[in-house]
């Protein structure tokens, strides 16, 4: 979509997604290689009690199903930003998945403009584990 057709307030709730143990660890230790990541039995000592999911894997796993609705499409120019906060951890096997809105709409230029899409990701208990907020250059209808 492009910028001018996009509005504040529009959502769209993405397909849920299943961590499976076997990717966690291996995402964790390709780029997030610490012990409560990938150790079980060091995960076993901490308030966990067992491996919990890196956080970015967390949020990635929901934004690549999020890209298979995504609202800006072809007209998305640029990320200018990603902000990710962590509420809850996610365990192997749990499902998660996401609600996406845009939260912003900022008047740059006359080629394009920003917009805020801000993706709240539940567990299968539909318990908030995180935020991600991303900015986005999207490029406006030629006049």
């Amino acid at each position: 979509m492009y910028f001018e057709e996009l509005q504040v307030g529009m959502k769209v709730r993405t397909e849920a997604v299943k961590i499976e143990k076997e990717e966690m660890i291996a995402f964790s230790q390709k780029y997030d290689n610490v012990p409560l990541h990938t150790n079980e039995e060091y995960a076993k000592t901490t308030p966990f009690g067992q491996i919990i999911s890196a956080g970015m894997m967390s949020f990635l796993v929901v934004w690549a199903k999020y890209l298979e609705q995504d609202f800006f499409g072809g007209e998305l120019l640029a990320g200018t930003s990603q902000k990710v906060e962590w509420f809850k951890p996610v365990f192997a096997e749990d499902t998660l998945s996401g609600i996406a809105e845009i939260t912003k709409l900022t008047e740059r230029n006359p080629k394009n403009g920003l917009a805020e899409l801000t993706i709240k990701v539940y567990n299968q208990q539909e318990e908030l584990v995180l935020t991600g907020i991303t900015e986005c250059i999207v490029k406006k209808k030629q006049a």
